[in-house]
């Protein structure tokens, strides 16, 4: 069977894509930015979903296609992501096409509630894209799952490792309870519709057996760990709006927080759903996270990943913090005693531009780590200007290597941090 797997390199997507091509499956991946996992199948298909919303951007990608599954979707809107062009726009062109290309069988992915609430723009898109589909003469089935949690880990199974690491638990105010829902039993179900003799024309909801409050699913992430319960405190609405605001910034610098205004939405009305017409179509019975999470034991890297999830947006917080205010204070309050250390050496007639130079290109490099899709660009950017202000200054000013602060010294552990966030950098 021939297969276009949208949204492939996501978390159901990729691990759909691996079971498929397991099964002998003939995978065509279709992704909107190049992706550095290995897979072996076709070349996949580079095509931004925000951008195709032509009948024609899709029909040349459907010749001899058996099946489509959409797992595209984006959380929110920001400069590089748009929910109404992904889960209205493209998807709705995406169906069009399967109609006119008569392939046999659509699935796609919604979200669990949709039908009946839409407190956001994600989950308004995402029924609109529901109601595209079965406009259409398809053999269509929708997916709605409740929070998706498996062993890769991002998105919201990132989050809760990342919660759970830490010795003192927030305790998120108007957050509603979660039936989360395995990553293997989804794939499941999409293997069984994908089946020729499988039944269509339905939406279904895919939830978990019980519904756990946030908290719990952290308490069980941290069990999982093998550490002991953290001490929970409640943090305030103030300050949660706070860091959901954080989040959207951070989100229109390129960056894919999960805790956004969205999901702060979303989260409030909660993930829950009855599994039993899922259970009746395809006989398969949800696992529950606990025994889940009891069938494959943390690992030390599983451990590694819970403590540094919560230290990464320290990191390029203030990193770029660090390079442009160091820029600023060299032109500003720091002029003069930049110059000074300048002026005795063999650049001294060039002292004050020197330091001009210099704070331009710290500015610069802070501004590229703090842009995401110019991180990687800014943080070598960062490592060579550090190497260049160690030879420099071991040339000029070998003396700054005995001072008591460690003007020269300290660029070493900044070097290390960069080395760090290079290691950190990618979220997929």
């Amino acid at each position: 069977m021939r297969v276009l797997v949208t949204g492939a390199s996501g978390l159901i997507g990729a691990a759909l894509c691996a079971r498929l091509a397991a099964g002998g499956h003939d995978v065509v991946r279709v992704l909107h930015r190049p992706s550095v996992a290995p897979f072996t199948g076709p070349t996949p298909i580079l095509l931004d979903m925000a951008n195709a919303l032509r009948t024609q951007d899709w029909i040349p990608h459907l010749a001899d296609a058996d099946a489509v599954v959409n797992c595209a979707g984006v959380l929110q809107d920001s400069v590089r992501e748009n929910t109404q062009h992904v889960h209205t726009g493209g998807a709705s062109a995406l169906f069009a096409a399967c109609e006119q290309a008569n392939v046999k069988k659509v699935i796609h992915f919604s979200a669990i509630g949709v039908d009946r609430q839409q407190p956001s723009a994600f989950s308004a898109s995402k029924l609109a894209g529901d109601e595209a589909l079965m406009a259409r003469d398809l053999n269509w089935v929708i997916l709605r799952p409740s929070v998706v949690l498996g062993r890769p880990a991002f998105g919201a199974s990132a989050l809760f490792r990342g919660l759970a690491a830490l010795p003192l638990l927030p305790v998120m105010p108007d957050t509603g309870r979660l039936q989360v829902v395995q990553l293997d039993d989804v794939i499941s179900t999409v293997l069984f519709f994908l089946r020729p003799d499988s039944p269509s024309r339905l939406a279904l909801e895919l939830a978990g057996p019980e519904a756990l409050s946030m908290n719990k699913v952290v308490a069980c992430y941290r069990h999982w760990f093998g550490w002991n319960s953290a001490r929970e405190f409640i943090l305030p609405n103030w300050a949660a709006a706070i860091l959901y605001r954080a989040g959207d910034a951070a989100a229109q610098l390129g960056w894919r927080p999960p805790m956004r205004s969205n999901a702060a939405k979303e989260i409030e009305r909660g993930a829950v759903g009855d599994p039993q017409p899922w259970i009746a179509e395809t006989g398969i019975q949800p696992s529950s996270l606990a025994t889940a999470l009891s069938l494959n034991p943390a690992t030390v890297q599983e451990r590694w990943f819970a403590g540094l999830y919560v230290v990464k947006p320290a990191i390029f917080v203030v990193l770029p913090f660090f390079w442009i205010m160091t820029g600023v204070i060299s032109l500003t309050t720091g002029w003069r005693s930049g110059v000074e250390l300048l002026i005795d050496t063999a650049v001294g007639a060039l002292a004050g531009p020197a330091v001009v130079a210099g704070a331009l290109a710290d500015m610069i490099v802070g501004a590229l780590i703090a842009w995401r899709p110019t991180g990687r660009l800014g943080l070598f950017g960062a490592i060579a200007l550090s190497l260049f202000y160690a030879i420099a200054g071991s040339i000029l000013r070998p003396e700054l290597w005995n001072e008591p602060l460690g003007p020269l010294m300290k660029i070493l552990p900044i070097l290390v941090l960069h080395f760090v966030a290079l290691a950190v950098l990618e979220e997929r």
